[in-house]
């Protein structure tokens, strides 16, 4: 273990030096760009300003109101950024961090350990923590250790993928900012927020104290809200914007034929079929099981996402340490073999009927792949009605586990494998679908045995979780596809590919 802890010391050193030239533009790029203001459609309002509240209507803020504790490169490389430099103690039982002494908040207010104490102690609030508190159930507790040093002890030995997740993810809010993050942001980042126009725009204007030393070109940005893809794409094309975030792979694909720019990012989304196994025909193994070979997964690509992504039948993006691709072709569309479970399921011909497929009728892509699941069913025999729900009656029939059956992305599937059970349907403990206890006590310890594998262990425990992930079938996944899609007019530079595809001003600028 000195060994490790001597090289991972080493690597902090290194990351620091290289730390800018990882995030920002090249030197070359960035003596082309231009001071100048920015424009971006968005396709919904945000949320609100918690950073905690990591859901994707909030991504083009996130990174820019706020710092995180580390950031990712594109490659999915730990560097520095509000914690200067980390070192995970031995037998990974916690990890400290070292504090940058040169930031403060948006307020004036200095930013230091007690601030990242309190942030931590909102995150593992399940009342507070939203988003960020699955991944808070490591964490035992932490201890200031000076002003500018504060130490995490975990409940057991943690591995280093997964202790650097937990850091990027964390965005310190200024302690008394906490209670009112939601309305009003409390961040370090390179902007702060101007205005609010609630359902028209967001507007932030430059931190003229931002901490890093490539201070922003761009003075001030606009997320103006479009009520659809045809309209942003129409405000780009005619200047009226200069960046639309968050469109669909359809449009994305046809502004970039018209001499567009469009900028993919690392940490794509995978859609996933979310199986309710405690209700109705789901409850059987072997009629779930035929779900895996009734997904026409290519079909589905191409009509929900114009082809803008790969086949799937894991819930991993290309870049997660626990891809086997082997299962795209074992577990590949096959009606016989779907027909062939079905039987063996023992299950009559009604009762495989007597589901309703639940559908986000506000959402194109998931009405049209929901479609063309109906049409395969049938021709196996199994003929549904699909339930169309929009808004806030879909997000709550969702997470509310009112449904049999519904498709659904899912995120953090870049990283860490078991940073898969931060998404509602894949949870181990308190499950909004599935409930607690947790119906597949297998998936449960196939998650803690990935939480707790080191060196030759790990390899056997990511092919364990595979094998139980298809063969409980509570979820099955079909492709990944872009979220956070970035098209742009050519007069925009130094476009940042960030770790999960949320939207990074401070590298922009102007040709």
């Amino acid at each position: 273990m000195k060994t490790n802890l001597v090289r991972r010391s080493v690597l902090m050193a290194g990351s620091l030096l290289a730390a800018g030239a990882l995030v920002m533009p090249t030197l070359a790029q960035a003596q082309a760009l231009k001071p100048g203001k920015l424009r971006v459609a968005i396709l919904a309002d945000i949320a609100n300003f918690d950073p905690a509240q990591f859901s994707s209507v909030n991504f083009p803020l996130i990174k820019n109101l706020y710092d995180s504790l580390i950031e990712y490169t594109a490659e999915g490389q730990a560097i520095p950024s509000l914690a200067s430099a980390w070192q995970i103690g031995a037998g990974n039982n916690s990890v400290t961090l070292t504090l940058r002494k040169d930031v403060k908040f948006h307020s004036g207010a200095p930013f230091n350990a007690e601030a990242v104490a309190a942030t931590l102690k909102k995150s593992a609030d399940p009342k507070t923590g939203k988003n960020v508190y699955p991944t808070m159930s490591v964490v035992k507790d932490w201890t200031v250790v000076d002003p500018y040093t504060i130490r995490l002890n975990f409940n057991n030995p943690v591995p280093d993928k997964q202790i650097t997740d937990l850091l990027q993810f964390i965005s310190p809010i200024e302690p008394a900012g906490i209670e009112t993050a939601e309305t009003k942001p409390a961040g370090t980042g390179a902007y702060m927020l101007a205005e609010r126009v609630l359902g028209q725009r967001v507007r932030m204007v430059v931190n003229p104290n931002y901490w890093r030393a490539e201070k922003p070109l761009i003075s001030e940005v606009t997320l103006t809200v479009f009520s659809d893809n045809d309209a942003a794409s129409a405000a780009l094309e005619s200047g009226s914007v200069d960046i639309v975030y968050g469109g669909s792979s359809r449009s994305a694909l046809r502004l970039r034929n018209a001499g567009n720019q469009l900028i993919q990012g690392p940490g794509p989304l995978v859609q996933v079929f979310r199986i309710n196994s405690t209700q109705g025909p789901f409850k059987n193994d072997k009629f779930r099981q035929a779900f895996n070979h009734l997904m026409d997964r290519a079909a589905i690509l191409q009509i929900g996402y114009a082809g803008l992504g790969q086949v799937t039948a894991l819930p991993w993006a290309p870049a997660s340490p626990a891809v086997d691709k082997s299962y795209d072709t074992k577990y590949a569309f096959d009606l016989d073999k779907a027909k062939a479970l079905l039987k063996e399921s023992g299950l009559s011909e009604a009762a495989m009927n007597d589901w309703k497929m639940l559908v986000n009728g506000g959402d194109q892509a998931s009405l049209a792949i929901s479609q063309v699941v109906q049409s395969t069913l049938a021709k196996v025999g199994i003929k549904i009605e699909l339930d169309l729900k929009q808004g806030s009656e879909y997000i709550d029939a969702l997470l509310g586990g009112k449904f049999a059956a519904t498709f659904g992305g899912i995120g953090n599937v870049q990283k860490f494998p078991t940073r898969v059970a931060t998404n509602s349907i894949y949870r181990t403990v308190k499950n909004p679908v599935l409930g607690d206890p947790h119906p597949h006590p297998a998936y449960v310890a196939a998650i803690e045995r990935v939480n707790t594998a080191f060196g030759t262990d790990v390899k056997p425990a990511y092919d364990n979780l595979n094998k139980v992930l298809v063969e409980s079938a509570f979820a099955i996944p079909t492709n990944t596809y872009d979220i956070g899609l970035i098209v742009a007019s050519p007069k925009v530079g130094g476009i940042s590919r960030e770790i999960d595809n949320m939207l990074v001003v401070r590298t922009i600028g102007l040709r």
